[in-house]
């Protein structure tokens, strides 16, 4: 560990929620501009009903990614987007059989989970507003 670095520590996880935030926003955005569309797709995909599935995630998306970016209730937004990376993985991704097709959605798994267990940092809404989960 090279000491010196840990006084940026702060910092990397900003830097880490801004990018998060920014590909989940980026990922949301066609979402909620056509939530119908977005829903038939989830309806084709085998998540029922559609339309629920589609508001939900496309919501978590969105919402989550401006969150992220603010700071703010970092460790639950984490929490929903792990999850939501999960499921892509294993139902989605996975029975391609090939690496190549989930290193992207593997790499916002790990910076979710990252996010999830040590929070949005000291400069996050949460830390300035006192939010703690414990």
């Amino acid at each position: 560990m090279i000491q010196p670095l840990l006084i940026f520590s702060d910092w990397g996880i900003l830097v880490l929620r801004i990018v998060l935030g920014v590909l989940m926003l980026a990922h949301g955005w066609p979402k909620i501009k056509n939530l119908r569309g977005t829903s038939q797709a989830f309806e084709g995909m085998g998540f029922k009903p559609g339309v629920f599935w589609a508001t939900v995630v496309a919501l978590v998306e969105f919402v989550g990614g401006l969150a992220l970016i603010a700071g703010f209730f970092t460790q639950i937004v984490s929490l929903l987007v792990a999850v939501q990376f999960i499921v892509i993985i294993l139902k989605l991704k996975l029975p391609q059989k090939s690496f190549m097709s989930f290193e992207f959605d593997l790499l916002i798994l790990a910076a979710s989970v990252l996010l999830l267990t040590v929070g949005g940092g000291a400069l996050s809404l949460d830390e300035f507003l006192g939010i703690l989960f414990y």
